[in-house]
């Protein structure tokens, strides 16, 4: 791997980098991706085996090559894999695996970039896109070591071979947790609960053929208070009340709780699930004892497996956080085109989670980087 002559370093060869670089050729930039793993998208690859995009084929789609029409509209998460690879070919995308950047600092008008094996590799200008699910959370329940059954976080899980006629506990309810809980009671578990803190938002996929994704698109630049009332009804009209089953339906407004981060559960089967009785709404985990779980209404479990699909963390904190560019929760204050003013020609990609879809927003934030780093460049 040479940077020799290159303006322009990624770090991460996921959808957000491969986007990037693509843009970036578009335009006549040369880049390098830089990624730890052996090959590109390893996040995806990682993922449970059921996964199916939330977001269909046409807007899941990187700049400059569709995405065939033999995946489906909704694509798998191993036809996805197989796209980056041949987005990676047909762009003539260079890719070094094996590079793992621990730190970037600036030098001058340079980024350096701190990478394994002693490397130090200069640029003009840096894109960070590790990527929005890049280290496993998992709270510090009380007592959670001394837990007496297995407890694994849900990026470990990939389906539901190994807990067939096992009494398995979900703890979260994002779209990874009421997935996982369905894939579970579909695969034989022998009882499903489902440990809920904060009630979800729950939409179908699609609606008579037309897409949730397309309702956050058109709703993006709507007020509020407009977006709640639209989906306060189209939720009464589309899903069934399960107040009875442990889940009723939220009081704060669906695109109030957007905006502070939670991202609406789309159903692939959890109201099935849960209104059949094989998956049974819980409280919240609060915390460990030997084999027991103590819950947050008081009562208590003895499940033989936990899984926890307690979310991300971006982890940037070790690559950029003496940088002044992260805020409090650790994520980027600026994205796509816009850069600190501390930290010019750093640009991140990935690290938001729209209603109008990840995929979506970053394919045109790749566009915005382009176009900004042909003017610094030029």
């Amino acid at each position: 791997m040479t940077d020799d002559g290159v303006p322009v370093h990624i770090i991460g060869a996921g959808p957000g980098g491969l986007a990037t670089a693509a843009a970036l050729h578009e335009r006549g930039i040369s880049t390098v991706v830089l990624e730890k793993s052996p090959s590109v998208g390893a996040s995806w690859r990682a993922h449970y085996d059921r996964l199916r995009l939330h977001t269909t084929r046409r807007w899941s789609a990187l700049p400059g090559l569709p995405i065939p029409r033999s995946y489906g509209r909704w694509v798998s998460r191993d036809d996805f894999v197989r796209y980056l690879e041949s987005y990676t070919e047909h762009h003539a995308i260079e890719v070094a695996t094996g590079v793992e950047v621990d730190s970037v600092e600036r030098d001058g008008t340079d980024w350096v970039l701190h990478a394994n094996g002693g490397r130090r590799l200069t640029t003009p200008v840096a894109v960070v896109a590790t990527g929005y699910n890049h280290t496993a959370h998992l709270p510090p329940w009380p007592g959670r070591d001394g837990f007496e059954g297995e407890l694994l976080h849900a990026s470990r899980y990939r389906n539901a071979r190994p807990y067939a006629g096992k009494d398995v506990l979900v703890a979260g309810v994002g779209n990874t947790g009421a997935e996982i809980a369905a894939d579970l009671a579909e695969g034989g578990a022998a009882r499903v609960r489902l440990a809920v803190r904060t009630v979800p938002h729950i939409v179908r996929r699609s609606t008579l053929g037309w897409p949730a994704q397309a309702n956050g698109i058109l709703c993006r630049r709507l007020p509020t208070r407009i977006v709640d009332r639209l989906a306060a009804r189209m939720a009464k009209l589309a899903v069934p009340d399960l107040s009875d089953r442990g889940l009723p339906r939220p009081e704060t407004g669906l695109y109030t709780r957007a905006r502070q981060g939670a991202i609406p559960v789309q159903d692939v089967g959890l109201i099935a699930a849960v209104r059949k009785g094989a998956v049974e709404p819980v409280a919240a985990v609060e915390s460990f004892d030997g084999a027991k779980i103590q819950l947050a209404d008081g009562s208590s479990a003895a499940p033989d497996v936990v899984i926890a699909a307690t979310g991300y963390e971006q982890g940037l904190e070790d690559l950029v956080g003496g940088l002044g560019v992260l805020d409090d929760a650790g994520r980027p204050l600026v994205h796509g085109a816009r850069t600190h003013p501390d930290a010019p020609g750093l640009h991140f990609i990935g690290y938001t989670n729209p209603l109008s879809g990840m995929l979506r927003e970053l394919s045109l934030d790749a566009h915005r980087i382009a176009k900004s780093v042909a003017k610094v460049t030029a």
